[in-house]
């Protein structure tokens, strides 16, 4: 019989538990405990390097979260294959999240909330919509989709990646030699990079200077892309207009960080896409029962990439 361990800090156990088992009912499934015996399949998130010491079997390790960047700096059994969430809803969750993003600063939706509040009816002139170029840096399954959600609003949208992608409507830009040239033909940074060595600083004074004047910045990938001083001094200096964070070096965000007395910055508590747990039930489910049919299967980390 094919077991499976759970170790997922922060999570409650018991709907996982149940769905896990309703979806793979040859299986045993259990929740981890110090001690428990080893397993051939784990279901993680955040799990302490204990968890792996005592399982030196795993075949396969499922992370229920798209970023595998903290799994990957553990000690992970050799042989054990680490498998992400392809999309299990985090696609269009993401889309919706920066769609929405990119729309209020463009309709100046802040400013109008804000003479709102103080009772003030304004009117501001319209930007024009092509002059309001969007670049997706990481084009995986969530910047796809994102960038595909965003040519739907008719706004120009250029694409970064490490090799060639081809996404209708969007213009690529592939690789380090084409780095500045996305970045000073975009008005709007959206960053959906993995966690690397190579991406860790990536957003600082050097590369977000290089944005378009007015420029804003999405992140939704990881707190560690973000130099968060040299934001910070491009939206005094005004070359930036702001910036939506839902990630941050340290979360929760600590009360005493300055980007919580910095109007031109949104803060979301790191909910742009949300697991979704039938969904990773399911997808997780499905690859487990490939994998024991000697199949392949897509989400396997190349852990030298990291992603």
């Amino acid at each position: 019989m094919i077991k499976i361990t759970f170790c997922c800090t922060g999570t409650e156990p018991a709907p996982w538990l149940a769905g896990l088992r309703a979806a793979l009912p040859q299986a045993q499934v259990e929740l981890w405990q110090p001690g428990t015996t080893p397993a051939d399949y784990a279901v993680v998130w955040a799990p302490p390097q204990q968890f792996f010491d005592e399982q030196p079997k795993l075949k396969g390790i499922f992370n229920i979260g798209a970023g595998v960047d903290a799994l990957l700096r553990l000690r992970l059994p050799p042989q054990a294959a680490v498998v992400r969430l392809e999309d299990a809803g985090m696609a269009v969750q993401m889309a919706e999240y920066v769609s929405q993003a990119v729309i209020r600063n463009f309709r100046d939706l802040e400013t109008y909330a804000a003479d709102a509040r103080a009772g003030h009816w304004t009117y501001y002139k319209p930007r024009q919509r092509n002059e309001f170029s969007v670049g997706v840096m990481g084009l995986g399954v969530l910047g796809a989709r994102v960038a595909q959600a965003l040519t739907h609003f008719e706004f120009p949208v250029n694409g970064w990646s490490r090799s060639s992608k081809a996404l209708g409507g969007v213009r690529h830009f592939v690789g380090a030699a084409q780095f500045h040239d996305f970045l000073a033909n975009s008005r709007v940074l959206v960053n959906l990079l993995p966690l690397t060595p190579e991406t860790v600083n990536i957003l600082n004074r050097d590369t977000l200077s290089r944005l378009q004047p007015g420029g804003y910045v999405i992140n939704v990938a990881r707190g560690a892309h973000l130099v968060d001083e040299d934001l910070l001094e491009l939206i005094k200096s005004c070359h930036l207009s702001g910036a939506t964070l839902d990630v941050f070096r340290t979360e929760p965000l600590r009360p005493e960080h300055p980007f919580w007395r910095e109007p031109k910055i949104t803060l979301t508590p790191h909910t742009s896409a949300r697991t979704l747990r039938a969904d990773s039930i399911a997808q997780i489910a499905d690859k487990i029962a490939a994998l024991g049919r000697g199949e392949k299967i897509a989400g396997i980390v190349d852990a030298a990439r990291g992603y």
